[in-house]
C-alpha cells in the first residue's frame, strides 16, 4: 500500500460546524477503511494547517477518490503528499545512473 500525508484546512463551512468534526472524521475513517485503506495518524494542529493525517491506500486511484469525497463534503480542502519509506528511497536511488 502507498502512504499519503494529508494537510487539511477547514473551509468556512468546516469552521461553522466544527462541533461535529469528531463524527465527520470518524465517518471519513470508516469510508477509507471500506475502500481498503487505513488511517495511520490524525492530528489537529496549529499553524498553516488545521489537520494533518497519514493514511495508507491500496492505490493512487483509491486515494484520489477518497480525497475527492472529502472535498465534495465541503468541510476541508486538502493538500496531499505521497510519502516514501527509507527503503523505497534506497530502491529508487539504485536506479540512478
Amino acid at each position: 500500500m502507498s502512504t499519503y500525508v494529508l494537510l487539511m484546512n477547514l473551509t468556512d463551512k468546516g469552521v461553522q460546524e466544527i462541533k461535529d468534526a469528531p463524527e465527520r472524521i470518524g465517518n471519513a475513517v470508516k469510508d477509507l477503511e471500506a475502500a481498503g485503506g487505513k488511517l495511520l495518524s490524525f492530528y489537529t494542529v496549529m499553524g498553516a494547517y488545521d489537520y494533518v493525517a497519514a493514511v495508507e491506500a491500496p492505490s493512487d486511484e483509491v486515494a484520489l477518490a477518497q480525497l475527492l469525497g472529502l472535498g465534495m463534503a465541503g468541510f476541508v480542502r486538502t493538500t496531499t503528499l505521497k510519502a516514501f519509506t527509507v527503503q523505497q528511497l534506497a530502491e529508487a536511488l539504485k536506479k540512478l545512473p
